[in-house]
């Protein structure tokens, strides 16, 4: 994780992938999602593993 970017919230990242949010819950249930990172209760995602992740699905 870069020590500069900010971590995104679910809705967020489900924004930036254009997928709902429920997605990306069961994208994490079955393990097959970006990763993303407990914060308290909440998911975060960080932007560079999104991105990283995206580019192995496209290749």
């Amino acid at each position: 994780m870069s020590p500069t970017s900010e971590l995104w919230s679910v809705i967020e990242t489900a924004a930036f992938l254009r997928v709902p949010v429920g997605t990306l819950y069961q994208w994490r249930h079955r393990r097959i999602g970006p990763r993303a990172f407990k914060v308290g209760r909440h998911l975060r995602y960080d932007p560079a593993d999104v991105r990283a992740w995206l580019q192995d699905r496209a290749a």
